[in-house]
């Protein structure tokens, strides 16, 4: 059997960006995440949303995809139960009249 942690509208300030001013100021992103497991192993819903937020901190990615492409990768090092991640990145804040982002979602 297998389970997913949903972590939803996950939000906190980093550095995510091309342009200049998205390189010098933090801007607020959203996070959600459907992470699922095989139900033999323990999944420390806690440890995984810290470690979301430190892989952006730590990396300050210049594009979406980019951040998409490595944390995936990076959570399944360090969580190897996972089965696969559905993954959406928002920066609701970049225009005045939407909210915009993107999703991924890897398999295992």
């Amino acid at each position: 059997m297998t389970f997913s942690i949903l972590i939803e509208k996950l939000t906190f300030e980093t550095i995510i960006g091309i342009l200049d001013f998205e390189r010098n100021q933090k801007q607020k992103v959203i996070i959600d995440g459907i992470f699922t497991y095989e139900n033999q192993e323990f999944l420390d819903y806690v440890l995984l949303k810290d470690k979301i937020i430190s892989l952006f901190c730590e990396n300050q990615y210049f594009l979406i995809e980019d951040a998409l492409q490595n944390i995936p990768q990076e959570l399944k090092k360090d969580f190897p139960c996972l089965k696969s991640i559905e993954l959406s990145i928002k920066k609701p804040d970049i225009l005045k009249d939407c909210i915009i982002g993107m999703k991924t979602k890897i398999i295992f």
